[in-house]
């Protein structure tokens, strides 16, 4: 069954290389675009350059079901959140373009093309073959718990844990790779778009008011030339 269902508000179809992160801070439009001027480049280290840093707490007590169940709908706050359609499912008809979908549904994705951001390679995906694309938390749930997400009130972790923002439908092996690393540490296999990654992880980063490594500051910005 083709569509049947509006993209998500915001998520109009793929194209190209997707959207730059510049032009996209609640992370409803489709993908992720290279940062290639000098001009983006450097309003991305702007951008990245009022991130906080802190040291890294302790992993103790961090359980991915601290975020609430994965890709709940029953989320408030951001965008997709409460649309009758569960988050996995609102992102792979955000980023997808020739989007099938389950016989009588207008949610469940079966289907699709994507441009993968991570490795940009161009996927025919099915549901047959779920995990060769995963969505990926761009700033990892265990990364946030240890920079403070742990202090937080179930709403808020649940919040980030499907918030658009930090969600980007990837290669499957290169989301298994990434596990709670930052940028320091994992970058996709891509080079052309580390900087436009950094920047992703800046704008949650800022938007959830959780600093990130120094290590991982120092790297996010020589992603982008400083």
């Amino acid at each position: 069954m083709l569509g049947g269902r509006d993209q998500p508000k915001g998520g109009a179809p793929a194209a190209g290389p997707g959207t730059s992160p510049l032009q996209n801070p609640d992370g409803t439009r489709p993908g992720l675009a290279p940062l290639a001027t000098a001009e983006d480049r450097r309003a991305g280290r702007e951008l990245i350059a009022e991130v906080a840093t802190a040291a890294a707490g302790p992993r103790d007590g961090y359980d991915r079901g601290e975020f609430g169940p994965a890709w709940t709908d029953s989320v408030e706050g951001v965008p997709f959140g409460g649309n009758k359609c569960d988050t996995r499912n609102d992102l792979l008809a955000r980023d997808g373009t020739a989007v099938e979908r389950k016989d009588g549904s207008d949610c469940v994705v079966t289907a699709m093309t994507i441009r993968d951001p991570y490795t940009g390679q161009t996927v025919r995906w099915s549901k047959q073959q779920a995990g060769k694309i995963q969505i990926d938390h761009v700033m990892p749930l265990s990364y946030d718990w240890q920079m403070g997400a742990a202090a937080w009130d179930r709403a808020k972790r649940v919040r980030i844990a499907n918030d658009p923002l930090n969600l980007i439908p990837a290669d499957g092996s290169q989301n298994a790779s990434k596990g709670d690393s930052g940028p320091a540490a994992w970058l996709p296999a891509d080079p052309a778009i580390h900087c436009s990654y950094a920047v992703r992880f800046a704008q949650v980063s800022l938007k959830y008011r959780l600093p990130v490594t120094e290590a991982d500051k120092k790297a996010m910005l020589r992603l982008c030339d400083g």
